[in-house]
């Protein structure tokens, strides 16, 4: 089966702007590491790189792996949505095809509502007029103003990245606010790190832990706006990538062969509109 990776991160510590990888020891000391293209786990695989820093300078990086390796069909990169010079940031930058989002590290920004007074109005027009998309970076707190951000955006395609991290425990917030999210149509949802927010007991179980969750976001979203990601290589602080696989395998056993496809390559084609 063809594969798009929509959601995996590349890195080079050297380059000074991951604050989140900062530091020494600790949970992420596996991680702790240059990622770079050679590194990724699937030969067969095609992807979208996606920001790991709030830096125009990491997106440059990203665009600069996408020139010299054609497994890498897109990048969702970053701007300072604040910045009225991102209206030409994003201009140039959407010279390269390569380029094809943003992502604001909204779980990072302490005020739960900045992308609903924050984002400069010529700015989100921008993106809308470049034909660019917005992946949200969000946790069951930005769910409510999320949805008001994207009934406001209608124009303006968006994912939500990693189903919004359910957390272990009552699931309620987050059932409401992502159902409500996925009335909208032109809402998708990533299929991706959810492993990485189980406790250790759940882990000892991940498929059991998983079907639940897969179950509403597939009756939210339909097997038309899920898209498969792997959140590699943050994924292997939980499991590795021949375990996210085999997992994924399991979960859309149940469905049509052409509904697999959708899920696994299909759609994150044509959201991110890029030829595999």
């Amino acid at each position: 089966m063809q594969i798009i990776d929509a959601h995996c991160h590349f890195w080079r510590l050297a380059r000074g702007d991951y604050g989140w990888l900062a530091g020494k020891g600790g949970p992420l000391a596996p991680i702790r590491r240059d990622f770079l293209p050679a590194d990724y786990p699937a030969e067969d695989a095609q992807l979208i790189a996606v920001q790991a820093a709030p830096t125009l300078a990491e997106t440059d990086f990203l665009l600069s792996l996408a020139d010299d390796d054609p497994r890498i069909l897109g990048v969702v990169g970053w701007v300072d949505m604040t910045d009225p010079a991102s209206v030409e940031t994003l201009r140039i930058r959407a010279e390269n095809p390569a380029f094809k989002g943003i992502r604001p590290m909204l779980q990072d920004i302490e005020d739960t509502d900045w992308l609903l007074t924050a984002p400069r109005a010529d700015v989100l027009s921008a993106l809308r007029d470049l034909g660019l998309r917005f992946d949200a970076l969000v946790t069951e707190r930005h769910l409510a103003g999320l949805l008001r951000f994207a009934e406001r955006e209608a124009g303006l395609p968006l994912i939500v990245d990693h189903a919004a991290k359910p957390q272990p425990g009552d699931r309620s917030g987050w059932e409401e606010g992502l159902r409500a999210l996925a009335r909208l149509p032109h809402v998708h949802c990533k299929l991706s790190g959810l492993l990485t927010e189980f406790s250790p007991e759940m882990l000892r179980d991940p498929l059991g832990e998983l079907q639940p969750i897969f179950d509403r976001l597939l009756d939210w979203f339909g097997p038309e706006r899920l898209i498969w990601g792997s959140d590699w290589p943050v994924l292997t602080l939980a499991a590795g990538y021949a375990e996210w696989q085999s997992l994924t395998e399991e979960l859309l056993g149940g469905l049509s062969a052409g509904e697999q496809a959708a899920i696994m390559a299909d759609n994150a084609a044509r959201f991110y509109g890029v030829e595999p």
